[in-house]
């Protein structure tokens, strides 16, 4: 899938040093709520249990601008019941942040999730701290749906944690440009 320079394709064990180590970097860290190292096992096992089971659609998005891969997209906790699952992003290199890759790629996983896995709700949590995460997933037309004051304490550090979703019906009448 492909979009303005960025395109994503589905994670491969190939990728697992690349994940490491944008997972583990601290730029990348920081905005995880789950911040314990990750390891070469923990993600075979994320790929074998997540990933190949179908609860997470995951994918590598890649610039030809900087011709290279930068970040992972993916769409965890898929639920086919009620139709809805947790959108998460996160540009491991440095030079990729602030392009706007970020935002062309949920622009493609939102396509995927709506027209390949018939969803009907993709809904996201990001510190309230992150501002920039939060203007690109506005731009990406997600909407605030409410704040967890405190939810989690990290650190010694109460953070606040903003929940935010796109409908299909939104998705559909939108006219996002990525």
């Amino acid at each position: 899938m492909n979009t303005n320079g960025v395109c994503i394709r589905k994670i491969t064990e190939e990728d697992t040093e690349n994940i490491i180590k944008w997972r583990n970097s601290p730029a990348v860290n920081n905005n995880f709520i789950y911040r314990r190292p990750l390891s070469k096992e923990d993600h075979l096992n994320w790929l074998r249990n997540k990933v190949d089971t179908g609860e997470v659609a995951q994918f590598i998005i890649h610039s030809d601008e900087l011709g290279c891969d930068v970040g992972s997209v993916y769409l965890r906790d898929i639920d086919h019941n009620f139709k809805k699952a947790e959108y998460g992003i996160f540009i491991g290199e440095e030079c990729a942040r602030g392009r706007g890759i970020g935002s062309k790629a949920a622009g493609l996983i939102l396509d995927y999730g709506f027209n390949e896995l018939d969803l009907n709700r993709i809904f996201l949590r990001v510190f309230a701290r992150n501002e920039q995460a939060i203007a690109s997933y506005k731009k990406a037309g997600f909407v605030f749906e409410g704040l967890f004051r405190q939810d989690v304490i990290l650190n010694g550090i109460k953070e606040d944690v903003v929940f935010m979703s796109i409908l299909r019906e939104d998705y559909e009448k939108a006219e996002i440009e990525f």
